[in-house]
């Protein structure tokens, strides 16, 4: 059985051939590009299952590739991780809201990027029983087409955003810690040093696509967080 492949889009040489060597290490199969046009050429022929994509690319940025890759049916579903130098708040907040799935900072530990993809691979694949709705508010989610609609519009979430929800529901109006929401939905190994903050970049995101039914994701202070589901 062929492992899966991932895209690696950076311009720099020496990172390329870091991530290609680990990913290959690990098993994986990789393609790469050295600029935007060539990555999005890539993702859209090469039937890829995740993409490392840099945002400061020759030719298109990699918040525009990533854009692109978002709005074309034949590519939105596939996850993406940005790789920048990039580290300021609302840096991230951009990168998320093109539709990126994960964001590591420069430099990172080729060993943690490993395990993201992994977590992220793993968690995206899972399958979903497909006889599972669930309607909070306007909002419909179904979890075995992995789609989610608000006012019967399709409302696109990425992979961790999905994820995120599904983690909330499940836990049925319990409140979860930002380290366990770490835990189960991106899966990292626990001796990573990993920012909670993410979770709270994902909850921002994740509340203002889901419009009214945002509303009943709640911040529990000095705990985390918690989903309402009574009248669901």
């Amino acid at each position: 059985m062929l492992k899966d492949k991932i895209l690696v889009v950076d311009d720099e040489t020496s990172i390329v051939q870091t991530l290609t060597y680990c990913l290959q290490k690990e098993g994986f199969r990789t393609v790469v590009a050295y600029d935007g046009v060539k990555g999005l050429e890539l993702a859209r022929r090469e039937g890829v299952n995740l993409i490392l994509l840099d945002w400061m690319l020759p030719e298109m940025d990699g918040l525009e590739v990533c854009r692109q890759l978002k709005r074309d049916d034949k590519t939105r579903s596939i996850p993406v991780v940005m790789l920048t130098v990039k580290s300021e708040e609302t840096d991230k907040i951009l990168g998320l809201e093109m539709g990126a799935d994960d964001y590591i900072t420069k430099p990172f530990s080729p060993r943690e990027l490993v395990a993201r993809v992994k977590a992220i691979l793993r968690r995206y694949q899972a399958p979903a029983d497909p006889e599972e709705r669930l309607q909070l508010d306007t909002a419909v989610i179904d979890w075995g087409r992995h789609t989610v609609s608000v006012g019967s519009k399709p409302v696109e979430l990425t992979a961790k955003e999905f994820e995120l929800l599904k983690a909330l529901v499940d836990a049925k109006g319990r409140v979860l810690t930002r380290p366990i929401l770490l835990d189960r939905v991106w899966g990292y190994e626990r001796s990573l040093e990993i920012e909670t903050r993410t979770v709270d970049l994902h909850i921002s995101q994740l509340r203002r696509k889901l419009g009214k039914a945002g509303r009943r994701i709640l911040t529990i202070k000095n705990a985390g967080y918690r989903i309402a589901l009574d009248d669901a």
